[in-house]
């Protein structure tokens, strides 16, 4: 074994604590060491302080990340940052300053001049900042990324997403940016589906158009995009997009929140000889258009675990590269801006439409829009427009944007708020 590296976390709660998790089972099998963690509200963490035994791993907590680094930056050879995303640009330009390789969470922003800003920083670093989507590394993946390159499935044509994760009003009130479109401080957050909780699946869609070695990703030229919300909440929770991508592929996506039952996801991936189905950790089957089902086995991935331990082989110089990069998630953040600019406007869902249902697991209330599920599948199949087949938008319909669009990101941004 190699000496463990040495890992500081940034945050104690929400997507922090599985970190922490993971970093504990890491530690246990000799991978990592946590040397030190924060959090403003350190205090309140008190009671989950002993579960993480952080008197004997010897693990320092701090208030503030600044005092952090400033006692045990120095110890440090990887930071994890999974903390709100518009603290991501600063604390990742602290973490490179200080010569310390960077775990950043999805997505490293949603401001595509941030983003530029970011990556100017990085060509600092002492080693390239990983972006933490977790499912690009699954060896079936690649090895159908691979397939696909060499010309198995012949040309790619179009590749689909559709995913329903249902989630409770509580969701919404998680913390002080849950929902919104802009920051207190008025800086970028687009919490939604699109930009949080789905991001990885996107990302993926964007994986399978990349065309020309195994780790790249297709460029958005055209977007179009229709945003609705049915629960009370400032940004969206429903998102249906259509992209052309510079070698001329087809992205079509349809997301939600405002569903209740079970979560569901499937991502399509449409060649000119065969269909590839690919739903994360259940199945993979790829269907060739002359009638042959080829099964693609699974193996188990724990996806967290997986890229801290990807990672640490790129910090040791055992691989040339980290999975996904800061610039590798520019086609992300543009296609995501570019979706707000195209639809122009959030609609609000139908009120006759949406039901409010009791779910037995949690007892929690969640929102679920009647006929959703097909409608979702009307646009993934057959690239229906609810705002045009169901009349559901109230302004102009949608319109098809480019990257030359983007300048109208902010003044869309800050019309969108201010309904």
């Amino acid at each position: 074994m190699k000496p463990p590296l040495r890992i500081g976390i940034i945050g104690l709660g929400g997507y922090a604590g599985a970190h922490h998790e993971n970093l504990q089972k890491l530690e246990a099998q000799g991978h990592a060491r946590l040397v030190c963690t924060c959090d403003p509200r350190a205090a309140t963490f008190a009671a989950e302080q002993p579960n993480r035994d952080f008197a004997r791993r010897g693990v320092q907590v701090f208030t503030d990340y600044r005092s952090m680094l400033d006692a045990c930056g120095h110890e440090l050879d990887m930071l994890v940052i999974p903390t709100p995303i518009s603290l991501h640009a600063e604390m990742h330009r602290a973490s490179v300053e200080r010569g310390i390789a960077a775990y950043l969470e999805k997505p490293p922003t949603l401001d595509y001049r941030e983003l530029e800003q970011m990556i100017v920083t990085d060509r600092a670093a002492k080693k390239t900042t990983l972006v933490g989507f977790n499912f690009i590394i699954e060896r079936a993946r690649l090895a159908l990324k691979q397939r696909l390159l060499n010309g198995d499935f012949g040309p790619l044509r179009e590749a689909r997403l559709i995913a329903q994760w249902p989630r409770p009003a509580s969701y919404f009130a998680r913390n002080n940016w849950a929902g919104r479109l802009l920051a207190p401080d008025g800086g970028v957050v687009l919490d939604s589906c699109f930009g949080n909780a789905m991001a990885h699946f996107v990302h993926n869609l964007l994986f399978w158009a990349g065309p020309s070695t195994l780790m790249s990703w297709g460029q958005p030229e055209t977007v179009r995009a229709e945003l609705y919300r049915a629960h009370r909440i400032e940004g969206a929770d429903t998102f249906f997009v259509e992209s052309r991508t510079q070698e001329g592929v087809t992205l079509r996506f349809a997301l939600t929140h405002a569903c209740d039952g079970e979560s569901q996801h499937a991502e399509t991936v449409v060649c000119e000889k065969a269909t590839l189905h690919y739903i994360v950790g259940k199945r993979v089957e790829i269907r060739w258009h002359d009638g042959r089902v080829e099964p693609v086995a699974l193996d188990a991935f724990d996806a967290l675990a997986e890229n801290h331990l990807d990672y640490y082989r790129y910090i040791r110089g055992e691989t040339d590269r980290p999975a996904t990069t800061l610039v590798d998630s520019r086609p992300f953040v543009t296609l995501n801006n570019l979706a707000y600019i195209s639809s122009g406007e959030i609609t609000a869902l139908p009120t006759d439409a949406v039901r409010s249902v009791i779910h037995p697991r949690d007892a929690q209330s969640y929102l679920a829009v009647e006929g959703l599920p097909n409608v979702l599948n009307d646009f993934l199949s057959q690239g229906r427009w609810p705002g045009t087949t169901l009349g559901w938008r109230t302004g102009a319909p949608s319109t098809l944007v480019t990257r030359a669009d983007l300048p109208r990101f902010m003044p869309t941004l800050h019309a969108l708020a201010s309904r």
